[in-house]
């Protein structure tokens, strides 16, 4: 389970564990959004600090019907307790937890400053 926190501006939080290239673990704080269908988001200062591998550029719709295009790095982050290696998109936003990294998990949230969030691992009900 991932646990986390409603903070003032109704925003889901979790803590994530991000490798830097040195392979020493980081926590940063990142928002949930379910509107993001990538795996994580992270600024440019952030993915310089981790000194994260680029690896291609990729293309988005925004929503507010806006292309956008931008630098896809690799980074090794510590999820539910495994080690995966995963895409980052660089944004120019808080950093940002999106519906790729979430797949297979259901997400609960107490909507409310201080309430609980709740990332729990479920197996697929055919």
């Amino acid at each position: 389970m991932i646990p986390g926190i409603v903070n003032a501006d109704s925003e889901a939080m979790i803590s994530l564990s991000i490798c830097d290239s040195d392979g020493k673990i980081h926590i940063h704080e990142a928002i949930v959004d379910t509107g993001f269908n990538g795996w994580l988001s992270l600024p440019p200062d952030l993915i310089t600090q981790l000194n994260l591998r680029w690896k291609r550029r990729g293309r988005a719709i925004l929503g507010d019907g806006s292309e956008c295009v931008f630098d896809i790095y690799e980074a090794i982050v510590v999820w539910d307790g495994d080690y995966l290696t995963i895409p980052i998109d660089e944004a120019d936003s808080e950093p940002l937890v999106g519906m790729s990294l979430m797949e297979g998990y259901q997400l609960m949230v107490q909507v409310f400053e201080g309430g609980k969030v709740e990332l729990r691992k479920v197996t697929r009900q055919e």
